[in-house]
């Protein structure tokens, strides 16, 4: 973990209260994918955990979604603003066992994450195949920026106003991969949780105090014991995952 004072270099809204930060700074303590750094905001008593959509030696890409004051007071900094972050936060994806044609799943701001994932299975000469899922066509994001690295893309939306009407789980019949990596919200987490048929990581959202496990506050338990969410996770084995 090391403190960062980052520079807010652009803002721009993505989708439906969701907004794409590039910030300037030290990303040294990054690595991977899957993990998440913790932003101050002035008049606020705790820091923001948000994931880490992409980052290279000296910028930073976060993606998240305006749901009260503390991301909407973020959402209104101008350019020059500098943050006050923690990074290097969080366990992240173990890209070792994806095996060559793996699965990525992604609900609503759980999309991100699987961003910086996809460009280093990329990197590895893997085939991935990705699944966007979204509440209607007003909130979906990224999908191109997906396809632009070469990835197959199919999108869900609970509405039926974009791509497959439905959740992640109605396009998952009948595709064949090696292995998967997720990150959502837990109703959908449960519902990857029973629909896969080979093992994989899923990164859990949880609301936390410290973020970088001295409170205990986001702890969960599990087959090997109870984890903070956001030390030992946020990403756990299917396999060890107690719903």
């Amino acid at each position: 973990m090391k403190q960062v004072f980052f520079e807010i270099l652009s803002q721009e809204v993505i989708a439906k209260d969701v907004m794409k930060m590039v910030l300037g700074g030290d990303t040294s303590e990054i690595q991977g994918s899957g993990g998440f750094v913790n932003i101050k905001i002035d008049g606020l008593f705790l820091r923001r955990p948000i994931s880490v959509c992409d980052y290279d030696s000296h910028t930073l890409t976060l993606i998240y979604k305006i749901v009260g004051s503390g991301t909407e007071k973020l959402s209104k900094m101008e350019n020059g603003t500098v943050l006050d972050v923690l990074t290097g936060l969080g366990n992240g994806y173990d890209i070792s066992k994806a095996g060559d044609t793996p699965l990525l799943i992604g609900g609503g701001v759980g999309v991100p994450p699987l961003y910086k994932l996809c460009k280093l299975l990329m990197a590895e000469g893997k085939t991935p195949t990705v699944i966007l899922g979204f509440n209607s066509a007003c909130d979906v994001f990224y999908e191109g920026e997906f396809q632009a690295l070469g990835a197959r893309v199919l999108v869900t939306t609970a509405d039926g106003t974009y791509g497959t009407k439905g959740f992640v789980t109605s396009v998952m019949d009948g595709l064949d991969y090696s292995y998967f990596y997720t990150c959502g919200p837990e109703p959908m987490l449960k519902a990857v949780h029973k629909a896969t048929k080979t093992s994989g990581q899923m990164s859990f959202e949880e609301r936390m105090g410290c973020g970088f496990g001295a409170c205990m506050g986001c702890s969960c338990k599990t087959l090997t014991g109870y984890k903070r969410i956001c030390k030992e996770g946020p990403v756990m084995e299917k396999e060890e995952i107690l719903w």
